[in-house]
């Protein structure tokens, strides 16, 4: 069966303030994480490969809506201890769509991941993911999300609806249609 959480992804809009905000709430002590995620051409979902400094990995396949708002997310999460060999034959079977670069700060409050992401060639962003138990309701996860989003500032015009993955290919289509622009204006 999925997990599931609740979970918002913004724009961070003072980076350094927003992570002092967060370590004040938190638990215990941030971990720094540096991740190269690949995603793979799926019919519906998304699925990527992560892979970690260390050499570990983890298959995860999710399905979400591109919304801005707190938003349930369902997955299915597989630790793997050497993700080179799988990578090697989902690229095979699959084709890679994207891979994103990205450090991130993590921080636990409560059911809370809270992430702080620098993500290459995008920028950087805030991250909330409520992970709901079985007897939690999406409405409980929504209400978390939105309360630690006032204490971390923040603000609805802050919030994005699509995920990394579709914010690289954006970019990539920008860059592409300007080189294009250029091209043509210059003949």
């Amino acid at each position: 069966m999925p997990s599931r959480n609740v979970e918002i992804k913004a724009r961070a809009t003072d980076f350094a303030r927003q992570q002092q905000l967060a370590e004040a709430l938190s638990d215990s002590a941030p971990t720094r994480i540096v991740q190269e995620d690949t995603y793979f051409n799926v019919t519906s979902g998304r699925l990527k490969l992560r892979a970690f400094e260390d050499g570990t990995g983890e298959l995860i396949h999710y399905e979400r809506p591109d919304t801005p708002s707190p938003k349930e997310s369902r997955y299915i999460q597989y630790e793997l201890p050497r993700p080179a060999a799988l990578k090697e034959a989902l690229t095979r079977g699959l084709g890679i769509r994207a891979v994103v670069r990205k450090t991130r700060t993590l921080y636990m409050v409560g059911q809370t991941r809270i992430h702080f992401d620098e993500v290459e060639g995008l920028g950087r962003f805030i991250e909330l993911e409520v992970v709901l138990r079985d007897s939690d309701s999406e409405a409980m996860g929504t209400e978390i999300a939105h309360n630690l989003m006032r204490q971390l500032m923040i603000q609805d015009d802050d919030l994005i609806a699509e995920g990394y993955l579709d914010l690289l290919d954006r970019r990539i289509s920008e860059q592409s249609d300007r080189k294009s622009t250029r091209l043509n204006s210059s003949h």
